[in-house]
């Protein structure tokens, strides 16, 4: 059998009443905790009883949220009556420029300034904000150092590759020398022409990036001539 309509009016038995206050309050704050966490609203809640006992909630703090509500009050009743807009831009301004101040204070503070007036646990935290921005500096500076140091070492080895294409590029370029020499000076001085060139450039075929690599090229050798020169006499 359902439940039946329950009459919204003034309960005349104390004992009942205050049974249902008690019942009521702790669902409404139990609604207004559920409501700020699900939805992320600021909510405010102050309970009176009627006894004088006052019963209260806020999300973040009562203080912030009644300052808020103030505001917000103060903003619309200027939206509605624009004559008391200047006294709202001077009172806006008036906030900006003591947070101009206070952020001012502060990095003098941080720059080593003005610390005459500040107690020891001021001076501490201070010290721990600065070395935790420190640390955020190193820790930045550390990776920018990284990447290169990476970067140089892929440049490293593509150089080394270029260097080891060139080593073989020079030893067909050997080769053919030999093959030229071969069919110009004969095998036998071919051969040791050469084992000449190849014994006169030299290469590093370890990778070592601090090692520069040295390559020298041998010069032609002059043509011999089996048949010695004859004197010639002229009569």
């Amino acid at each position: 059998m359902g439940r039946g309509k329950l009459v919204i009016r003034r309960i005349d038995n104390s004992t009942s009443r205050q049974v249902t206050f008690s019942k009521r309050r702790n669902g409404l704050l139990k609604k207004a905790r559920e409501l700020s966490i699900l939805c992320d609203a600021e909510v405010g809640l102050i309970i009176f009883s009627s006894t004088g006992k006052i019963y209260d909630f806020a999300s973040t703090s009562m203080k912030s949220v009644i300052e808020r509500f103030n505001r917000v009050k103060e903003e619309h009743r200027q939206v509605m009556n624009p004559a008391s807009e200047v006294k709202f831009w001077q009172r806006e301004v008036a906030s900006l420029r003591q947070q101009l101040q206070y952020l001012q204070e502060y990095h003098r503070r941080l720059m080593g300034e003005e610390l005459s007036g500040l107690s020891i646990n001021e001076l501490q935290n201070l010290e721990n904000q600065l070395e935790m921005s420190l640390k955020g500096v190193r820790m930045k500076k550390d990776q920018i150092l990284t990447d290169e140091i990476k970067e140089l070492n892929q440049k490293g080895h593509l150089i080394h590759q270029e260097s080891l294409e060139l080593h073989k590029k020079l030893d067909l370029m050997c080769q053919e020398n030999t093959e030229l020499k071969k069919k110009v000076y004969g095998t036998t001085q071919a051969n040791e022409a050469s084992r000449s060139s190849h014994t006169n450039y030299t290469f590093n075929n370890e990778y070592d990036l601090h090692a520069p690599v040295h390559l020298q090229l041998s010069q032609p050798l002059p043509p011999k001539n089996d048949v010695p020169e004859k004197s010639i006499t002229l009569g």
